[in-house]
């Protein structure tokens, strides 16, 4: 049997971001995933490995070189695949593009999330962030709240407006809190080492979605944000202990493990549970989402086929 390849271009025609969060919500019915990283450096270049399995439906290792030094070759900074590999016999299944994989992971994510824990009549959806993921969410976020309305915040205004001009109807934001308070959902993809998003802005009833932070010394909220809001996590094993946003409230006592009221394995418990509370997803985006993604689009290619 030939192995296939699933290019961006041609996977992603065939994707659909409420089956993938329907893909997520079937992956999490399964056995809890086993997952673990390896990275391998060469200064300044990463080798970074993410592997998972999931009892059931398979398992992937994402594989992600990453050489600062490329964008001055005119060459991509980040490359990589993911091979994806049956779970009754352990044979390779399909070579998945890094970066469609990763769109939809953490995209998809997000907005699994808000579809569970943001107010069902949100309208107004701030993004925060105009870069590769912002554009990601936008079109997620547009698929999931079928009446929204867009506005993108960024530090450098210029780019925020090149983003606005192209998605029709969507607006530029020039003060931040300002925006936050105006919102509904607010969507954060930065890669701020320091909180932007302050607490004290919070309207009751917002949903707060961050995405950005992923080391251990980074964060998109305050502390403040986090006492106000009903803390979710799409995997407590890939967030607590790991990436800033939460790792340092909790060293610090700010916060404490009981206060992180669920992750995606608890279905019943990751609600909303009334139009005034304030709720807020950390996105840690695991190996067990990229074999999730990874599955729905190889049965997507093969249903296509």
């Amino acid at each position: 049997m030939t192995v296939p390849f699933i290019p961006f271009d041609a996977g992603e025609k065939l994707l659909d971001w409420l089956a993938l969060c329907a893909a997520f919500d079937a992956g999490h019915r399964l056995p809890k995933a086993q997952i673990d990283d390896i990275f391998l450096y060469r200064d300044p270049d990463t080798l970074l490995n993410r592997a998972a399995w999931i009892d059931g439906m398979g398992l992937a290792v994402k594989s992600a070189s990453v050489f600062p030094g490329n964008p001055g070759r005119g060459k991509p900074m980040v490359n990589g695949a993911v091979t994806l590999f049956d779970d009754r016999t352990g044979e390779l299944e399909a070579l998945v593009d890094f970066h469609l994989v990763t769109k939809w992971k953490t995209a998809g994510d997000s907005l699994c999330a808000a579809r569970k824990l943001a107010r069902p009549d949100s309208r107004n959806v701030l993004i925060v962030g105009a870069g590769t993921v912002g554009r990601s969410l936008a079109q997620a976020y547009g698929a999931g709240f079928a009446d929204a309305r867009f506005t993108v915040w960024n530090r450098t205004r210029e780019t925020a407006a090149k983003m606005a001009g192209d998605f029709p109807g969507m607006a530029v934001a020039d003060d931040l809190e300002t925006a936050v308070r105006a919102a509904d959902i607010v969507t954060c993809a930065t890669m701020s080492t320091s909180p932007l998003i302050q607490g004290d802005w919070l309207q009751p009833g917002q949903h707060v979605d961050l995405i950005g932070a992923y080391r251990p010394d980074m964060r998109e909220a305050d502390d403040t944000a986090l006492t106000r809001a009903r803390i979710f996590v799409d995997s407590y094993n890939t967030t607590l202990g790991h990436i800033g946003e939460l790792k340092i409230p909790l060293e610090q006592g700010v916060i404490s493990r009981d206060d992180v009221v669920a992750d995606y394995y608890a279905p019943d418990a990751f609600a909303r549970q009334s139009d005034e509370e304030i709720t807020l997803f950390k996105n840690g985006g695991g190996a067990h989402l990229d074999l999730m993604t990874s599955r729905y689009i190889l049965d997507a290619w093969r249903a296509a086929q």
